[in-house]
C-alpha cells in the first residue's frame, strides 16, 4: 500500500532542478500530489506530496534526491505526511486575485487580515518585486476560496484596502 510523504527542498535555484526532481521521485514510483516551486531571490524551494510505494521509504528517497548534482548544497526534508492528501472544501480555490502597486510595508498583511475577516481561505500565494521604470512594482497573486455568502462583500473589501493603499485589485471567479 503507498504512503504520502511531504517533499521540501530548498537551496540555491539551478537550471534543471525541478526536473532532476521530479524525474527521480518518478523513477522511485513516486505519484506527485500537490506541488510548488518557487524562485526565491537566488534561492529555490520545491515542496510536494508524494504517494511513494510502502517499499520506499523516507530515508531512501531523502537519500536518492541527495544524490542529485542540482540540489548540491539544498536542505532536503522528507517526512511522512498524516493528513488527507486531498482537498477539503476551504483547499477549493473560488476566486483568482491580482493586487499591484508600488511595494509598500504592510500591504500583505492588510489583505491577508480582510480575508480572515470573511472567512476566506489562501489556497496560494506569490508576491513578488518586480523591478523597473519609474519605479518598482509590488504583484500579489492569490487563489482564494470564498463563502459564497461572503464573496461581493469580501472583494468589496479588499478592493477598498488596496486603493487606499495606493494598489489596484482585480477578482476573477476560478473555472
Amino acid at each position: 500500500m503507498p504512503h504520502l510523504l511531504l517533499i521540501s527542498i530548498s537551496g540555491p535555484d539551478r537550471v534543471g532542478l525541478v526536473a532532476a526532481v521530479t524525474g527521480r521521485l518518478h523513477d522511485l514510483g513516486g505519484n506527485f500530489g500537490d506541488t510548488s516551486f518557487a524562485v526565491l531571490g537566488e534561492g529555490a524551494e520545491f515542496a510536494s506530496l508524494c504517494e511513494l510505494p510502502d517499499a520506499v521509504d523516507g530515508s531512501a528517497v531523502e537519500q536518492s534526491l541527495a544524490d542529485i548534482p542540482q540540489l548540491d548544497g539544498a536542505r532536503i526534508d522528507v517526512r511522512p505526511f498524516a493528513l488527507p492528501g486531498t482537498h477539503g472544501p476551504a483547499g477549493m480555490a473560488t476566486h483568482r486575485i491580482e493586487c499591484r502597486g508600488r511595494d509598500r510595508p504592510g500591504l500583505l498583511a492588510r489583505l491577508t487580515e480582510v480575508l480572515v475577516e470573511y472567512d476566506a481561505n489562501i489556497v496560494r500565494l506569490n508576491a513578488d518585486r518586480l523591478l523597473g521604470e519609474p519605479e518598482d512594482v509590488y504583484l500579489m497573486r492569490l487563489a482564494v476560496a470564498l463563502p459564497p455568502a461572503r464573496t461581493d462583500a469580501c472583494l468589496a473589501a479588499l478592493a477598498n484596502t488596496a486603493s487606499q493603499l495606493g494598489h489596484s485589485l482585480s477578482a476573477e471567479p476560478v473555472g
